[in-house]
């Protein structure tokens, strides 16, 4: 691999089994990074997602890109696991560079378009645990061996930017909250993270062609384009490699520090640092959806990829 700028660097993903983290960890390999790529899913047990994916499949990607992948079976509800974790990589690299908040697991516990009073408190509360909880342990514990030297980068990993979502309720109240807290999470780590030379964004992908999603399409993603028909809408969609991407120029940005803060798209940062998806387009879904769907105008691309 001739242009590695971030070889010698040392990243964690959090919930890097399938979807988005799994692309995350690989572009970042492909970058050059060593990347412990964490998850529950293993070839012996499946999560709760209960989806063939599994976290040793995302560390074999990650060094067949250009890095060094190392799977971590971590559930990041549990403490002591991810101490242990934090421990790892501090006994090992001695630094870490980046961190990528994805754990996220809440598709089986979520009821959509339902009122609280319908909705299982149990299952509810189950999600916000997954996805807001786990965010907040794995900081608790990464952070300090982050911030050892500034430069380092935290992602907060979410769906919808905080201007789209502070407008617009997503779909049930635990869903919702899930959604705008992880943004929020971004906002306070990068106050923390500020004095210490530190960055931390909050990043969401478009219309993510995560397994799951091209399974429920019964696509793939050589032929995605056949879910067109379907959903005509699908057509702004994007690989995860695409948010991945977006990740690994993030992280090899000597200027990230101007993002710190910020709320931001695969697509708007596709403009600025000039990478494509894997078709070479560059999809704006976020605009797209505010500018064509959500207005009810037909399905119309051009212009935004």
């Amino acid at each position: 691999m001739t242009n590695q700028p971030l070889k010698g660097k040392v990243a964690l993903v959090a919930g890097a089994t399938r979807g988005a983290g799994r692309q995350i960890a690989v572009q970042l390999g492909a970058a050059g990074a060593t990347v412990y790529a964490t998850g529950r899913s293993t070839r012996g047990r499946r999560s709760e997602m209960d989806r063939p994916e599994t976290i040793e499949e995302t560390a074999e990607m990650v060094t067949a890109a250009g890095g060094e992948g190392i799977s971590v079976v971590v559930d990041h509800l549990v403490p002591e696991q991810v101490e242990a974790l934090a421990g790892r990589i501090d006994r090992e690299q001695g630094r870490l560079d980046v961190l990528v908040n994805d754990v996220w697991g809440g598709d089986p516990l979520a009821t959509w378009h339902k009122p609280v009073w319908e909705q299982s408190l149990d299952k509810g509360f189950r999600l916000l645990r997954l996805a807001i909880d786990t965010h907040i342990v794995t900081a608790h514990y990464a952070m300090p061996l982050l911030v050892r030297q500034p430069g380092g980068l935290v992602v907060e990993m979410g769906d919808g930017t905080t201007a789209y979502n502070d407008s617009n309720y997503r779909l049930s109240i635990f869903y919702d909250l899930a959604k705008t807290s992880v943004n929020r999470l971004a906002f306070a780590w990068s106050e923390e993270l500020a004095p210490h030379g530190g960055t931390a964004v909050a990043l969401t992908p478009g219309w993510l062609r995560s397994e799951m999603m091209l399974d429920n399409f019964g696509v793939t993603e050589d032929n995605w384009r056949d879910a067109v028909a379907q959903e005509p809408h699908f057509a702004i969609s994007e690989s995860p490699a695409y948010v991945g991407r977006a990740v690994a120029a993030l992280a090899g940005d000597h200027d990230k520090a101007r993002w710190n803060g910020r709320s931001l798209s695969s697509g708007e940062l596709a403009q600025v640092y000039g990478f494509t998806d894997l078709d070479g387009s560059r999809p704006d879904a976020w605009r797209y959806l505010v500018e064509v769907q959500d207005p009810g105008k037909p399905a119309d691309v051009t212009g935004y990829r």
